[in-house]
């Protein structure tokens, strides 16, 4: 009933209280569960989940160095938005080590390459973001345990001054490259991924193809440290760093027969000491502004394709990642596992 007929009604419904009809009686809200597997279902709410982080106070985190993805800018921006004090534990932390410390240093939540999250499901809390429609379903678990936040190319950064742009990752083999990797490929994932990229033919991983390039370099002195490299085999967002600080001395390239790639995914503690907070940190890290933030580290968006389509995406940023040669090829769990054991076997005598 409008408030127009209500009043011409007034002479005859004084008695039922036509004026009080405009009175909504509010229904309490159902009490918060900071352990839910989805906002609406713990919460109701954004500001709900805020108001329940905000009383816990703190977050932990692990493995997040600054430098990384534009990190420093996102946890800056969340604990000034939030007022949550975000504690953040070995920066430099392997994957692998942030689940073996996890029971000392009790983590909110993690960041982690797709074959540890994979083969630690179980101590994740699954938990669905607003976001989790837009995510490509092959890089997120179906229950929420786990899912991918960003994702970057393996790439060849090199000094144009002294070498010329490489095509592939065999022109590596000609004289006058001298190359690194992002570390020892039995150690760190970029640098077992940098061997994987090299090993590429017609979109599939042959191990032995990687080690025997890296064989070739190590025998003629043109394996080195990156210091003293003028090629650097490691992850686009890296090299696009370098890049952007001094684009004279070094450039991006993503071979086009090698267009490797990975993601890195997200997860909540299954214990967290502050689950509300792990909640909103998720929330934070998957919305447009938190996407665009890593962006700005030169990461590539796991939603950035739905937010593209919705005009949230921060184009004039993406538009100058390193340029794509096309979807990337990511390796399966067993592709992944069959290099490994590979190079465990046979990098020491042929490759590093």
């Amino acid at each position: 009933m409008t408030v127009r007929t209500c009043a011409a009604a007034a002479a005859i419904l004084v008695s039922a209280g036509c004026g009080a009809s405009t009175t909504t009686e509010t229904k309490p809200l159902p009490p918060v569960n900071a352990n839910a597997d989805s906002m609406k279902a713990g919460f109701g709410s954004l500001e709900r989940l805020a108001e329940a982080a905000k009383q816990e106070g703190e977050l932990n985190v692990i493995a997040l160095p600054r430098d990384w993805v534009n990190y420093g800018e996102l946890i800056d921006t969340f604990a000034d938005r939030y007022g949550i004090k975000v504690n953040e534990f070995e920066p430099n932390a392997s994957s692998q080590r942030e689940i073996d410390a996890a029971g000392r240093l009790k983590p909110d939540v993690f960041d982690l390459t797709l074959d540890v999250a994979v083969a630690n499901a179980g101590k994740f809390a699954p938990y669905k973001v607003q976001g989790w429609q837009d995510l490509p379903d092959d890089v997120k678990d179906t229950s929420g345990a786990w899912y991918a936040a960003y994702g970057s190319y393996m790439s060849i950064g090199y000094d144009p001054r002294t070498v010329s742009a490489p095509a592939s990752f065999a022109d590596l083999a000609k004289p006058g490259y001298v190359v690194a990797l992002d570390g020892d490929p039995l150690r760190s994932m970029a640098a077992f991924e940098g061997v994987m990229a090299a090993s590429l033919l017609h979109g599939a991983p042959r191990p032995q193809r990687g080690v025997e390039l890296f064989r070739k370099l190590k025998r003629e002195g043109r394996l080195t440290e990156p210091a003293k490299a003028n090629v650097v085999v490691g992850w686009d967002h890296l090299n696009a760093i370098r890049s952007a600080h001094d684009p004279e001395a070094w450039k991006v390239t993503i071979p086009k027969d090698a267009p490797l790639g990975a993601y890195h995914v997200q997860a909540i503690s299954k214990h967290a000491p502050h689950p509300a907070a792990a909640r909103l940190w998720q929330e934070f890290v998957f919305s447009d502004e938190g996407q665009n933030l890593l962006q700005k580290g030169f990461a590539r968006p796991a939603r950035g394709e739905a937010m593209l389509t919705r005009g949230t995406l921060d184009t004039h940023q993406a538009a100058q990642l390193p340029a794509a040669p096309g979807p990337p090829i990511l390796l399966t769990i067993p592709q992944t596992d069959a290099g490994k054991s590979y190079l465990k076997k046979e990098w020491t005598k042929s490759g590093g």
